[in-house]
This record gives structure tokens, C-alpha cells and sequence, in this order.
């Protein structure tokens, strides 16, 4: 057995060194190979930590990104059918208030003509002479009076003159 130190492929011999040293010595040194085998276990584990709660934390972030957008798109959606609901209710109530509209002015048709024809009388007077027409004309159609006074010139043919 050989006690020499290699460095970078040379051999430098020790001095020698008695039994019971050389048991300390190999204690040491496990020892301060176990403290360094401890040391790299306890730097992995610490980077294996980070990694870990940097994945969990954007895992984290992408699920709160899709809750959101799923959310929105709920929202989105909920609203589409709100405003479709309220567009067909007053296409509803505009149908059935034209419908309405459309009944009233029937019946204020029929009512104008029936008191027309109950009603409404007209009388006027003319007077004619040899180059005018006068007409005077009242008509009476329920509560409404029209009255019209025209006069309307005649012409008098070529021939007479």
C-alpha cells in the first residue's frame, strides 16, 4: 500500500505515519467527505425547492388565467342573452302596441265616417253672371265646419267679341 499523495498525476510520499493515525485520519476524512456529500444534498434539495415553487406558482398563475377568461367568457355570454331577451320582449310590446294603434285608427276611421254620414250636410249658393262663377259653400261634417267662398272668372269665347 502506497502513501503517497497524488497531485495532478505525481506521487508525493508522506511521511510515514503510525497504525492508529491512519484510522483517524480515514475517520476524518469520511467524515469530511459525508459532510460534503450532506452539504450538496442539502444545496439540491434547496434547488429542487425553488424549481418547485416556481412551477406550483405559474401553475398557479396559468389556472387563475383560465378561471378568469372562463369567467369572462360566462359574463360575455350571460350578457348576449340578456340584451337578445330584451330586444325580442320590445319587438313583443312594439308588435302588440302597433297592432293596438292600428286598431284605434280603424275605429277613429269608422267613428269620423259614421258621424259623416249621420251628420254632415253641406248647403252653399252660387251666383252666375256673364264673365264670373261665384260659390259659397258650407259643409258641416260632425263638429267640423269648412267653408269656402270661391270665385272662379269665365272666359268669354272669341266669337262673341
Amino acid at each position: 500500500m502506497c502513501h503517497c499523495i497524488q497531485i495532478r498525476n505525481c506521487c508525493l510520499r508522506a511521511l510515514p505515519k503510525k497504525e492508529g493515525e491512519e484510522q483517524k485520519t480515514i475517520k476524518i476524512q469520511a467524515w469530511w467527505r459525508g459532510t460534503l456529500v450532506h452539504r450538496i444534498l442539502l444545496h439540491a434539495a434547496l434547488r429542487a425547492c425553488i424549481i418547485q415553487y416556481w412551477w406550483r406558482q405559474r401553475l398557479k398563475g396559468l389556472l387563475e388565467k383560465k378561471r378568469s377568461s372562463v369567467l369572462e367568457n360566462y359574463t360575455r355570454e350571460k350578457w348576449a342573452v340578456i340584451k337578445l331577451q330584451s330586444w325580442v320582449h320590445m319587438w313583443h310590446a312594439r308588435l302588440c302596441y302597433c297592432r293596438l294603434l292600428q286598431a284605434a285608427r280603424i275605429i277613429q276611421i269608422y267613428w269620423r265616417w259614421r258621424n259623416c254620414q249621420a251628420h254632415g250636410f253641406f248647403r252653399g249658393r252660387y251666383d252666375l253672371t256673364a264673365s264670373h262663377l261665384g260659390l259659397e259653400l258650407d259643409i258641416f261634417l260632425g263638429s267640423h265646419i269648412c267653408w269656402d267662398h270661391t270665385s272662379v272668372g269665365l272666359r268669354t269665347s272669341s266669337l262673341s267679341q
